[in-house]
């Protein structure tokens, strides 16, 4: 590793170094804090780079010794990231709802993936589906795609993982907790409201930004492949990806106000009270939507 896994220009483009609001926060963070700006926290990016190295070569060392990784992100700016770069690295995930139990009682995990992979199976034979009535295929269909839902990410891990990477602690306390019982090794990107104590190898970054997530989950996924012997990805294609993920985001997010738009006009009592109001939301809401655009 001569070269530095991530630039700091990658770093800022991506937002990384926006934290929460400066009331919601967790003291322990405040080492990661560089400063305060319009009642935001911003993360020391040179800490965030530093802190990246040290996990990266923590997991390159994992990935060497031929350990498996699963990636955890259930909130929805992570799902994505999530499953892209496990898949990128050949490595698990968990993207939707952690079931509990998933490392501290894999037993019977296992038991409900292997009715999966029967399920799939039967699904796949023509002549023997077609021998159901049509109520019980659609009723094992359903059976079925719940099951890949939550365990399609680990339907082909055997044993317990390696090491952990997740995105918010907070949001996967659970999943830490039985990581924790086990020993297994947690990374994780944590932010300024998140408890660091709680993870084995803190990233200080936000955790709410598409690009951010985006970013730190994919320079994990170096790690791992460059740890089996495979090509790391330049950044640059990876900015790309990034930007396209963003560029969704921006027209989703017109459309999802046209409804708003058709409503009927407000009463004179209403309107008499709507400049006061959006003045305040305004004021409010201008350094959350910096700090934590998508």
């Amino acid at each position: 590793m001569s070269e530095s896994v991530v630039s700091m220009k990658q770093l800022l483009e991506s937002g990384v170094h926006f934290g929460h609001a400066t009331r919601r926060w967790n003291p322990k963070m405040k080492k990661y804090i560089f400063t305060a700006r319009n009642g935001i926290y911003i993360i020391d990016l040179q800490k965030t780079a530093d802190q990246i190295e040290k996990a990266y070569a923590a997991l390159l060392e994992i990935a060497k010794n031929e350990g498996k990784v699963l990636f955890v992100g259930t909130k929805k700016q992570a799902q994505e990231a999530v499953k892209e770069e496990s898949a990128r690295c050949g490595m698990y995930y968990v993207n939707q709802r952690w079931l509990g139990g998933t490392l501290t009682n894999f037993k019977t995990i296992k038991k409900r993936i292997t009715k999966l992979e029967s399920l799939t199976k039967l699904l796949e034979d023509t002549e023997a589906t077609a021998k159901l009535p049509k109520k019980e295929v659609i009723k094992l269909v359903a059976e079925k795609d719940k099951l890949e839902k939550f365990l399609g990410g680990i339907k082909d891990m055997k044993k317990l993982p390696d090491a952990l990477f997740i995105v918010d602690p907070r949001k996967e306390h659970n999943a830490i907790l039985e990581a924790r019982k086990l020993n297994i090794p947690v990374f994780g990107i944590v932010d300024t409201n998140c408890d660091p104590d709680d993870v084995d190898y803190v990233i200080p970054a936000n955790d709410d930004a598409i690009r951010a997530v985006k970013l730190v989950t994919w320079v994990m996924a170096n790690a791992v492949i460059e740890g089996n012997g495979g090509t790391v990805e330049k950044f640059d294609d990876a900015a790309e990806e990034i930007n396209q993920a963003e560029e969704i985001s921006k027209e989703v997010a017109p459309k999802a106000e046209k409804p708003a738009k058709e409503a009927k006009a407000p009463t004179k009592k209403a309107a008499a009270k709507r400049p006061a109001v959006k003045k305040a939301a305004k004021k409010e809401a201008a350094p959350a939507e910096e700090a934590k655009a998508e």
